[in-house]
């Protein structure tokens, strides 16, 4: 424990936050973040819909792709052990100016997550409810903003109670997760295999040839990619975990391949149980007859009451990722607010004494993720939009990083290290990373289930700004457009005389 505060003190800082978790609570977190369950829920029937069963192979493209990504921050996080991940490492391998950047787009990418993924919830929970009698509507917008929020709510309050607390909440729904996902597919797929695993290969419309073939996949993707993301987050609370220079690469890297492998068997699970002629139900998908196409499947192939449970074993474990996300976001905050770098930051990034967690940052975080339920246009917009951004972060990180690597970095031994495979790796993860920003920018037909729809698409937009110039820009665009605009203003009267970053302390200094 000493040794890890006089590490934190080469950078810095004091040892403010609790420091407790372990090699497994901190894979735990990193986990809950991915969770597989959270991701392919929330987007199973738009990746369904798209591409057909084939869809699953997007699943192992998008693993290895972001495995790549994995290697690279594994080594980073062993050499900056620091709360905020992406903003530390480019604070300290770049410059003041692109590290404020690069963590004000991360910031607004995990607030947008929060949002998306406590919009995940009512998704399940609400077929739990009406599935035990209640009288709700799981398709009303209106009652999944309400459980959204409450949801969002909750959390914050966990999130003030203190990293202990949400640790032992994250390591238990890991165990939530695992159960949903495993033991439950491995029952679809001993009683309730209703296709021949050549499903897989069924392309609807993936069967066509040609580039309208391979723009379809590139969308059904969509799916994967809000899915494996968030493993940086064992580096993100590396202020609170006992020898976070060893043991969050591990929990990085843990996190991202127990979330493929899970993934992996609970996607062949669902698609072989998939109900009746498969064609048929792929279409009435895309047509919007099943916009819970997973839940259907479940419901479907199990007696009613293991349905009902299955739904609420599901939802505990989105609740923890929930939790996890935020959790993640607002050490980022604080890690920011602490430099100065945030706004009013002395006003509310302060710790408490006994509960060790900054209360002002945890509320100031929930009440911005609660801002896209004002105009809320169900959790898939929410979803691609938030997993745009973290893409965008981490592209930054990644560009950063190479620049370091070509300046000579690193130079310091840690526990982890890629050796000379760092820079051959680092170079094919911002390939992959910059293919799939585009595939995120690119305009797509709305009427063929755009995941990047123009902004006067959206239902229930007033005529007033549907009718704006802003009304043909492409939702994700602008969302990118409004953050970097009211950055600029921020940065210019605020930001851009800034002190330049501190060096790192050798280890004698504070020995």
């Amino acid at each position: 424990m000493q040794a890890d505060i006089r590490d934190l003190a080469r950078f810095g800082h004091t040892q403010e936050l609790r420091r407790v978790l372990g090699i497994y609570s901190s894979f735990a977190v990193a986990f809950s973040y991915i969770s597989p369950s959270t991701g392919i829920f929330t987007l199973y029937a738009t990746g369904l819909g798209l591409g057909g069963p084939a869809f699953f192979w997007t699943w192992p493209i998008v693993a290895f792709g972001q495995l790549l990504v994995a290697l690279n921050f594994a080594e980073v996080s062993s050499h900056f052990p620091v709360a905020g991940s992406v903003y530390q490492w480019t604070k300290y391998l770049s410059n003041r100016h692109y590290s404020w950047w690069t963590g004000w787009i991360y910031l607004f990418a995990g607030i947008l997550t929060v949002s998306g993924v406590m919009a995940t919830i009512p998704l399940i929970l609400l077929p739990f409810m009406k599935s035990i009698g209640l009288n709700v509507d799981p398709a009303s917008l209106d009652q999944q903003r309400v459980v959204a929020v409450l949801t969002l709510i909750s959390t914050t309050l966990l999130s003030i109670f203190g990293v202990r607390l949400v640790a032992i909440i994250n390591n238990t729904g890991v165990v939530f997760e695992i159960l949903g996902m495993v033991i439950f597919a491995l029952i679809l797929l001993i009683f309730y295999h209703r296709q021949d695993v050549s499903v897989l290969l069924n392309g609807h419309p993936l069967s066509a040839t040609g580039a309208n073939s391979i723009g379809v996949f590139l969308a059904a993707m969509f799916m994967s990619l809000f899915v494996i993301f968030g493993f940086d987050t064992a580096s993100t609370l590396a202020e609170e975990t006992k020898n976070p220079r060893r043991d969050a690469p591990r929990a990085v890297l843990l996190a991202l391949g127990g979330a493929f492998a899970i993934g992996t068997i609970f996607l062949i699970a669902t698609l072989i149980a998939i109900p009746g002629d498969v064609n048929q139900f792929v279409a009435d998908t895309a047509a919007g007859k099943h916009p819970f196409a997973l839940q259907d499947i479940i419901q479907a192939n199990f007696p009613g009451w293991l349905a009902s449970v299955y739904l609420l074993v599901i939802s505990a474990a989105v609740y923890v990722c929930c939790l996890a996300i935020q959790t993640a976001t607002i050490r980022l905050a604080f890690g920011m607010a602490r430099d100065g770098k945030l706004p009013l930051a002395r006003t509310y990034n302060k710790v408490h004494p006994s509960l060790h967690t900054p209360i002002g940052t945890c509320i100031v975080i929930g009440v911005l993720a609660a801002i896209p339920f004002l105009y809320y246009a169900g959790a898939p917009t929410i979803a691609v939009m938030a997993t745009g951004m973290i893409y965008i972060s981490y592209l930054l990180a990644n560009i950063a990083i190479l620049m370091a690597r070509l300046k000579g970095w690193p130079t310091e031994k840690t526990p982890f290290k890629l050796g000379s495979w760092g820079m051959v790796i680092n170079i094919a993860a911002l390939a992959w990373g910059g293919a799939m920003i585009v595939n995120f920018m690119w305009p797509r037909d709305v009427n063929a289930g755009a995941a990047n729809p123009p902004f006067n698409s959206l239902a229930n937009l007033p005529s007033w700004l549907a009718n704006s110039p802003l009304g043909n820009v492409w939702l994700f665009e602008l969302v990118l457009g409004v953050i970097l605009v009211i950055g600029a203003i921020y940065y210019a009267f605020a930001q851009r005389r800034m002190p330049e970053t501190q060096p790192v302390k050798p280890a004698e200094a504070v020995a």
